[in-house]
């Protein structure tokens, strides 16, 4: 159980980066954002559904378990975090957005901007 929460390698084979996610998610991977709402609102990702990682365990029942999730966060450890939990919860198909936001800007891949 503890190698399954926390992991023990086992995420870098989740990992994908900022490019293939954008392409996952243009192709219906469901984007979910685990910042906290001041960071969604200074950049996110438009169509992701804001998920901050304090509620996931709770909201659960939001997510999707017949499609692709992909977890974004600002730098790609609090949505590392996040798939282990949602791997805990048996959800299969979820990966890590290497590099986050941080990445995803660098990038210059689309985002919102408030």
């Amino acid at each position: 159980m503890f190698a399954k929460l926390f992991g023990t390698g086992a995420a870098s084979q989740t990992d994908i980066d900022v490019r293939e996610a954008h392409r996952r998610y243009r192709a219906g991977a469901l984007m979910v954002d685990v910042r906290e709402l001041h960071e969604w609102l200074e950049h996110h990702i438009e169509g992701a559904l804001h998920l901050p990682l304090g509620e996931l365990m709770h909201r659960l029942h939001e997510l999707p378990r017949d499609r692709e999730i992909l977890l974004i966060c600002r730098s790609g450890n609090r949505s590392g975090r996040a798939l282990r939990l949602l791997q805990a919860q048996g959800f299969e198909r979820v990966s890590n957005v290497s590099g986050g936001m941080l990445s995803w800007l660098r990038a210059q891949l689309p985002a919102v901007r408030l």
